[in-house]
């Protein structure tokens, strides 16, 4: 990842990269949107549960209460609507006030300007320490695994910060797909690398890891244990539809970078199409995608030089 980024770096501005990125992007907005379908197939199999989900997604998408608040109210709706058991009531009763709770602080945090405008708040993209707390956050705080992540770090390196462009972004994800590993190391490091170059990318990657890590081998002992109590199976329920909610939000707001023509359009098209009916590998699509980019540019670049 560090060596595409690094070309990416250098390269990524000669017409030969820019075409084939061109290709890649609706290619990698296409594989993303069959991971989603997906999962949305076995998160959101109930009417509570798609509810859920559509409700993530609506304050994702006009709120600034964040996606970590989002998908904390979610696990407390699904103990709320989900548990079972002879101390339902009490449990329900607890769901109750910890969804007021979180939704009131979220809601105080969004509109206290000393908060959100605050000149403190927001990290210098040149500072490694600061890179490596934001990273830190994002893996102690994102619950749901890689894609929630990346739909984290979207929102803010992209929306909030404006550290990358959605293109760029989008260029990031690509590169990512080519390499093997988790797709969030490789977003971290890419992006650790286009802010401060190879000391932000080896912070990033790393930081994004670490509490993870941290935390599945201080739980490991118990893992079973907790994975079967009944209320972690409710809040679970809960969370599993508003990933999949936030990860739409995300999709959507990146696509316009991706999908830019009819042309781009058509390849998104077709990766759906061939991923679910024809079930080819990804590895394929994107090496057709980036193909279809390069062979878009030389046939522009025949017909703006030909002579009338």
């Amino acid at each position: 990842m560090l060596a595409l980024t690094i070309a990416y770096a250098n390269f990524g501005v000669t017409p030969l990269a820019r075409s084939a990125l061109y290709g890649l992007g609706p290619v990698v907005i296409g594989l993303f949107a069959v991971a989603l379908y997906r999962l949305a197939k076995t998160a959101a199999t109930t009417v509570p549960e798609v509810i859920i989900g559509i409700a993530a997604a609506a304050a994702s998408a006009t709120t600034r209460i964040g996606i970590v608040a989002i998908l904390v109210l979610a696990g407390c709706a699904g103990l709320f609507v989900f548990h079972r058991g002879p101390s339902g009531g009490r449990v329900r009763a607890v769901a109750g006030l910890l969804f007021v709770a979180v939704l009131s602080i979220a809601l105080w945090l969004t509109t206290s300007s000393s908060v959100t405008t605050g000149p403190g708040w927001t990290p210098n993209p040149k500072s490694l320490v600061h890179i490596g707390l934001f990273f830190l956050k994002v893996g102690a705080f994102t619950i749901g695994g890689g894609l929630p992540m990346i739909a984290f770090i979207q929102d803010q390196v992209v929306e909030k910060f404006g550290w990358l462009t959605p293109r760029e972004f989008i260029d990031g994800l690509a590169l990512g797909q080519l390499t093997p590993g988790p797709s969030v190391l490789m977003i971290a490091a890419y992006v650790g690398y286009k802010l401060t170059g190879l000391g932000g990318a080896i912070v990033a990657a790393a930081a994004a890891f670490l509490p993870s890590f941290v935390i599945m081998l201080a739980i490991l002992p118990g893992l079973d244990r907790v994975r079967q109590l009944a209320w972690m199976k409710a809040m679970m329920k809960g969370m599993a539809p508003a990933v999949i909610g936030v990860l739409a939000v995300s999709l959507v707001r990146l696509s316009p970078a991706a999908v830019e023509d009819p042309l781009t359009l058509l390849i998104l098209i077709g990766t759906v199409a061939a991923t679910l009916a024809l079930r080819i590998d990804a590895f394929i699509l994107m090496a057709g995608g980036a193909v279809l980019g390069v062979l878009r540019s030389q046939f522009l670049a025949n017909v703006l030089t030909r002579p009338f």
